[in-house]
């Protein structure tokens, strides 16, 4: 059955100015939060202890885990606020936040000037732009929402759904400028901390912008008629059937559509750069292009959810996703570095040992034994291997190709990887991805495939969302479910799949987490939850 209509009175000009000035300050916070992101395997080598390149990466990509898992508390303590104060002023102290943390970041000393208290001002940092952009997506979404018509909540809604792919982009154009413009020396040493320096200037403009903005008009109504909550985490999660919905949004739908973003934009990167070894200029062209190509399809999907349905179309991009990871991060592979590929496959690799360990969030004092080194050497080599028994007599043998490395048990001696680097000259290891071989119509395409499936899940969730809940608790209820599916099981993608392949010896099996996630969200919102693009928020 359908709710009697009352949409709200904004006119249309009112409507895009509130679209524009919402949409511009998310996309600040968001190129503010992926700063980091974009330079989180450079940051391992500046705050993090030296030794162990995978556990300086895991540590570098756990500190970019921080950020988003304190999302959901920001979320509590802004979409709180943000219920019982209002929108337009809780995201005003939610860009204030993430604009000053981040400005802090490009101050900061590294490992070498202060060793550990460097990881540990930068951790600090970043659990600041977590609990900021926690605050802020849902104020923004809701914002938007509660000034559009219902007939077209879900194209307004999507250009605040664009703001992360273009913040993302903005931070591969600002940080690709600056390499550019500089030799790799100066970059190591003064020249990453120009992005952040320069995002002041965004913050003063976003919080000119939104000084301008008035309160939600559906928010006013119902605090002049004294139906606000006072309550709004109680009544959010303690009260049912609401806490129902929250759980059901996060595992029917926020969590697969979380690991499809992360997969599409940030794992594809790090696997470009890091596992097929291609040089950060055309990685850094390849990811941006495929943004280009693909973030007007975030507007499409959300206009086309205002005519079909908002979850069938959550749905099918999890469906799709899940269904062709696999096969297209092979063709990624194929396409970028044709070399390693056939490498790969005329040269199996074994790594025989007993004393090897799965890594998630090394520590200083963490200790790595020789198969680790080994796996670790294997695996930034971005080379797949196979797991064997050990052989007794010797705490690791490794096989490559024809040659056979062997290390005794009790040899005293510290662990190298000379005979490793010799082992793949000898058997013809290419290294890097030659420029002149990579496929670019053809990865971009593979690129903009895995773009187009995070417009499907994403362009419609925040229509989605607002209408799961009343505007007495909209903020804080939609906000939580979002953040813990975008900021957990999203944000810990990189971080999880880095472990999973090093632990495993394959480059690919990382992508089992996306997969897993994706399926759980598919299963549970086909059964339980259910559409309603029809719902009338302003009544």
């Amino acid at each position: 059955m359908v709710a009697a209509t009352t949409d709200v009175n904004v006119s249309r000009g009112e409507e895009r100015k509130v679209i524009f000035a919402s949409s511009l300050g998310t996309v600040f916070e968001w190129y503010d939060f992926y700063l980091y992101a974009t330079l989180a395997p450079f940051f391992a080598a500046l705050f993090f202890p030296p030794g162990n390149d995978t556990a300086a990466l895991l540590s570098a990509f756990a500190t970019y885990a921080a950020g988003f898992l304190v999302r959901p508390f920001g979320a509590l303590v802004f979409g709180r606020i943000g219920d019982l104060v209002g929108r337009k002023y809780t995201f005003l102290v939610t860009i204030l936040v993430m604009g000053t943390s981040t400005f802090a970041v490009g101050l900061l000393p590294t490992y070498e000037d202060i060793g550990m208290v460097a990881a540990i001002l930068l951790v600090a940092l970043r659990l600041l732009q977590g609990l900021a952009l926690g605050g802020e997506y849902g104020g923004a979404a809701t914002y938007v929402a509660e000034h559009a018509p219902n007939h077209r909540r879900g194209y307004a809604t999507s250009w605040i759904q664009t703001t992360a792919t273009i913040g993302f982009f903005l931070s591969l154009v600002v940080i690709g400028g600056v390499r550019l413009t500089m030799e790799a020396a100066d970059f190591a040493s003064w020249g990453w901390r120009l992005p952040f320096l320069v995002s002041v200037i965004l913050l003063i403009f976003s919080v000119y912008i939104r000084l301008k903005l008035n309160e939600s008009p559906v928010f006013q109504r119902m605090k002049s008629e004294g139906k606000g909550s006072s309550q709004p985490l109680t009544d959010s999660f303690l009260r049912y059937p609401n806490n129902k919905f929250v759980l059901l949004a996060l595992l029917g739908a926020t969590a697969g559509q979380g690991v499809v973003w992360y997969t599409g934009q940030f794992y594809a990167l790090f696997f470009l750069t890091i596992t097929l070894k291609l040089d950060w200029y055309n990685a850094y062209l390849l990811i941006a292009g495929s943004l280009l190509l693909g973030t007007p399809f975030f507007v499409f999907f959300g206009w086309l959810s205002d005519r079909i349905g908002r979850l069938k179309i959550i749905m099918a991009g999890c469906l799709v996703a899940a269904a062709t990871f696999f096969p297209l991060f092979g063709l990624l592979t194929h396409y970028v570095n044709p070399r390693l590929e056939a490498y790969q496959q005329a040269t199996p690799i074994q790594v025989a040992a007993s004393d090897c360990h799965f890594h998630v969030f090394p520590l200083p004092g963490t200790r790595f034994s020789d198969c680790d080194k080994a796996r670790d050497f294997l695996t930034k080599s971005g080379l797949s291997f196979t797991s064997v028994e050990a052989v007794p007599g010797f705490d690791v043998v490794t096989t490559i190709g024809t040659v056979k490395i062997e290390e005794p048990a009790g040899d005293t001696a510290a662990w190298s990887d000379a005979a490793y680097k010799a082992a793949l000259a000898q058997t013809g290891y290419p290294g890097p991805a030659d420029p002149a071989l990579v496929n670019f119509p053809m990865a971009l395409g593979v690129l903009f495939v895995l773009i187009l499936y995070v417009t499907m899940v994403y362009g419609p969730i925040a229509a989605y969302l607002v209408e799961l809940f009343p505007t007495r608790i909209r903020y804080t209820s939609m906000s939580l479910p979002y953040h813990i599916g975008n900021g957990w099981f999203g944000g810990m993608l990189p971080l999880l799949a880095t472990a999973l392949v090093a632990a495993t010896g394959d480059i690919y099996y990382g992508l089992w987490y996306p997969i897993v996630i994706a399926v759980m969200s598919l299963v549970i919102g086909t059964i339980f939850l259910r559409e309603n693009r029809d719902v009338d928020i302003h009544a």
